[in-house]
């Protein structure tokens, strides 16, 4: 049992923060396993082909080859992961984009993002706030950097259901998804909630707008 409570704590503990080779197995695990989630996430964007993007925390980098299908030469994606093994990792897998102007990579939280107020017209993040310590601080964040017609989509796995995987008894925050709605409404945001499927257990995607001031 010891044995297991330490592989689990293993991978929890990549999974918020990949490192070295581990790292590298978890990037793919991270693409296959947020594959359909990220996608239902970027398609609730509605962004114009010259529209300034940014995924948070994007770990295998699987959501930045779908924001770069969305924009067109004049738009921008911006990639911001606090690993630095993700960043370097993406660099390697998109050269020419990067080359190009049309992605952007940022070693960074969620917690102090690398953007002027306003500045993005959309913003997925996906499965990033099990790591994160300041709910608070992460939704002023995502507000702060979103423009005015902006759609911030924050996908959430279903609580009661990532409860059951044994990994995330090691540090995971599992917070009930009204917790998030209310942290994402006091941040300044109108919130629209929805599955991101009907099957059971689904996990959740909660899209913000800023409300008119």
């Amino acid at each position: 049992m010891a044995a297991r409570d330490a592989l689990m704590a293993g991978i929890a503990k990549q999974l918020g923060h990949p490192r070295g080779v581990g790292g590298q197995v978890v990037a793919l695990a991270l693409n296959r396993g947020n594959r359909s989630l990220v996608g239902a996430a970027v398609a609730e964007l509605h962004a114009g082909r010259d529209a300034m993007l940014a995924d948070i925390g994007f770990g295998g980098g699987g959501g930045l080859k779908l924001l770069l299908d969305n924009v067109g030469r004049a738009g921008c994606v911006h990639g911001v992961e606090v690993s630095g093994t993700m960043v370097a990792r993406a660099s390697r897998r998109y050269p020419r984009d990067i080359a190009s102007g049309r992605l952007v990579l940022h070693n960074g939280s969620i917690t102090r993002l690398p953007f002027a107020d306003g500045a993005l017209d959309g913003v997925v993040t996906v499965n990033t706030l099990y790591s994160v310590s300041d709910l608070t601080q992460a939704c002023r964040e995502l507000s702060r950097v979103a423009a005015p017609a902006a759609h911030i989509v924050v996908g959430v796995g279903d609580p009661d259901t990532m409860a059951t995987l044994p990994f995330t008894r090691h540090g995971f925050r599992l917070r009930p998804i009204p917790e998030v709605i209310d942290a994402l409404r006091g941040a300044g945001l109108a919130v629209q909630h929805r599955r991101a499927s009907d099957k059971m257990g689904a996990p959740h995607l909660l899209i913000g707008t800023p409300k008119a001031t």
